[in-house]
């Protein structure tokens, strides 16, 4: 879902860049010193999600996993997003680095709407209720960052709706498969580590 460099206005690129340093900076205070090895763990599978890519018009469909990544690490879920999306960019020439602001509030936002949307849902459950919290904390996270990457091409050329659509649609049969994923690893690590769901009002 990254949308590449040189397509979108500098009006559009500016608030991208502030409303991520507000986020980045948010995030690093709220994340807690016992989630930093989550976090890093978290990043990487964040990081190779996005391996394996369809381009899409202006930007592109693959594996996210920001539904889960919000899910673990709520707004601490955004630094890890920004330094993965930075290192994707410098390595794999994904994105790009001006556009780097807001591939992270879009995908940062997602991430932060399956987080709540989880804590909501679940209600400190650990049974069926948990795992449909889980499953659509995954397809929030797609749903929500494709909106808004769809939003910020149609914020910079009316003429992008066509792909702004058609981003939309490509991304339908990923919420499913982010929702079982998200589910499935939430079960199993609520076995594994349930100290990681603990407190989870980050």
């Amino acid at each position: 879902m990254h949308i590449s460099e040189g397509v979108l206005s500098a009006p559009v690129l500016i608030a991208g860049a502030v409303f991520a340093a507000g986020g980045i900076a948010l995030g690093l205070k709220k994340l807690r010193d016992d989630r930093l090895m989550t976090a890093g763990l978290l990043g990487a599978a964040f990081f190779v999600a996005s391996l394996i890519h369809v381009p899409v018009g202006f930007s592109s469909a693959h594996l996210i996993l920001n539904g889960l990544v919000g899910v673990l690490l709520g707004w601490g879920a955004v630094p890890v997003i920004f330094i993965a999306l930075l290192l994707q960019g410098l390595i794999l020439q994904f994105g790009g680095l001006t556009v780097l602001g807001v591939n992270t509030v879009t995908m940062g936002a997602g991430a932060l709407a399956a987080h709540y949307l989880f804590r909501a849902v679940s209600g400190g459950q650990t049974g069926s209720r948990f795992t449909a919290a889980a499953a659509l904390a995954g397809a929030a996270g797609i749903l929500v960052s494709s909106l808004l990457t769809a939003a910020a091409l149609v914020f910079t050329e009316e003429g992008f709706w066509a792909a702004a659509a058609a981003l939309l649609a490509a991304h339908l049969p990923i919420m499913v498969a982010e929702g079982v994923i998200t589910a499935i690893v939430c079960r199993y690590l609520l076995k594994a580590a349930p100290d990681l769901f603990s407190g989870n009002s980050l």
